[in-house]
């Protein structure tokens, strides 16, 4: 048999590479804290299970979804932009439920992108916007996230004729990998920019209720012009600790909606119905659980970059997502300082440039472990800082 070439030039998936390493140090007896993947250890709040349960045992929910998910999930995805956001959807129009964001984002690439095509992303991100738009054929276009902007894209760097061939671009706030967040005012410089060279905006916006010392995220489609150019992706994975349920939402430009479910129409049969009554009932159930989410990863997140700065790792405390991203000493690539943490510490984090070029020099940490497994990978880090000076 012969495989397709995008298949044979497609780069392994970070988290797959980090998984098998992670698994192999393991099979050898070796205790390894994993501050790696951004997988929340903290279950899914109770009355969202007891609703899964529930409708799991209706005959009604055993056969076939459809694509567009059931109006009354889509109608309590839209009363939650409403609570939250101020915002007015068309639930029948301007919203539709995705088998988990991921899914959504690496399908949507299908709808703008024909082969030669250019999408902007920017860069360290997540790897799915770029893979997406490989695989639709497109070209992607980097977009640079440094520390002096704010880990904000400067889109007045974008070559005109660059900007004139895109089709997409890509944003996502609160950020991954860097933790960074972003205001009303840069979306409205994006709204502008995209009416400029008529680009659709894809925003990723997955971490707006993983938020800490107050501070409330903004929606994209909250800007003026907004529900024009583009649409916003979100995700029950990270606010209600739903990763292994697959469940998110994607809504927005009504044109664009559209186009992504008939994507899906002829690619998936939509979300199991039990799971769409389980992401009803967190929707519109109290936010109290995310409150208390929110005190535990604050409260790690203080340790990490307490503990990252007293080891000579320079990180800055994020105000959401679930991440420090943090500086890796003078001289150290990612790479190498990553494996130097697994190999003589015992402790996993990610390298920065796993998430593109712009993220070398970096190391990224997740608040998804477990408080006891925290502290002892962070004992670990200090004891290891310690002999490191002693050599």
């Amino acid at each position: 048999m012969r495989i397709s070439k995008r298949i044979e030039n497609l780069p392994p998936y970070l988290f797959v590479e980090m998984s098998k390493k992670l698994a192999e140090k393991r099979a050898k007896g070796e205790d390894v804290v994993s501050l790696a993947i951004g997988d929340p250890d903290l279950p899914t709040p109770p009355h969202v299970i007891d609703r899964l349960c529930q409708a799991s045992r209706d005959p009604a929910n055993h056969r076939y979804p459809e694509s567009e998910g059931l109006p009354e999930f889509r109608r309590a995805i839209a009363e939650w932009y409403e609570q939250r956001f101020g915002l007015d959807l068309d639930p029948d129009r301007e919203v539709l439920p995705l088998i988990g964001s991921k899914e959504g984002i690496a399908h949507i690439a299908l709808c703008f992108i024909d082969p030669g095509d250019i999408a902007l992303v920017p860069d360290p991100a997540y790897p799915v916007y770029s893979m997406g738009t490989m695989f639709a054929g497109g070209e992607t276009y980097y977009l640079p996230l440094t520390e002096e902007n704010g880990f904000l894209p400067d889109l007045d760097t974008v070559p005109a004729e660059i900007a004139r061939q895109a089709k997409v671009l890509w944003l996502n706030y609160p950020n991954k990998p860097t933790g960074a967040a972003a205001g009303l005012d840069f979306f409205e410089r994006v709204v502008a920019f995209a009416r400029e060279y008529d680009l659709a905006v894809c925003h990723d916006a997955p971490y707006t209720e993983v938020a800490f010392d107050g501070y409330q995220p903004v929606s994209f489609m909250q800007a003026p012009g907004s529900r024009e150019v583009g649409v916003e992706f979100h995700s029950l994975s990270k606010s209600y600790n739903m990763t292994g349920w697959r469940v998110g939402m994607v809504v927005g430009n009504a044109q664009m909606v559209n186009a992504l479910m008939r994507v899906k129409s002829n690619l998936d049969s939509g979300i199991p119905q039990a799971i769409q009554y389980a992401a009803i009932a967190a929707l519109l159930g109290s936010r109290d659980c995310i409150e208390e989410h929110n005190a535990i990863y604050q409260r790690r997140r203080d340790l990490v970059v307490d503990t990252f700065n007293r080891i000579g790792l320079r990180a800055r405390p994020p105000q959401a997502s679930l991440y420090v991203w943090a500086r890796t000493p003078e001289g150290c690539n990612s790479i190498d300082f990553a494996t130097k943490l697994l190999d003589e510490a015992g402790v996993m984090v990610t390298p920065g440039v796993g998430y593109g070029k712009s993220g070398e020099g970096y190391i990224r940490a997740s608040l998804t472990t477990p408080d006891d497994r925290l502290e002892e990978g962070l004992r670990r880090l200090e004891a290891w800082h310690a002999s490191q000076a002693n050599i």
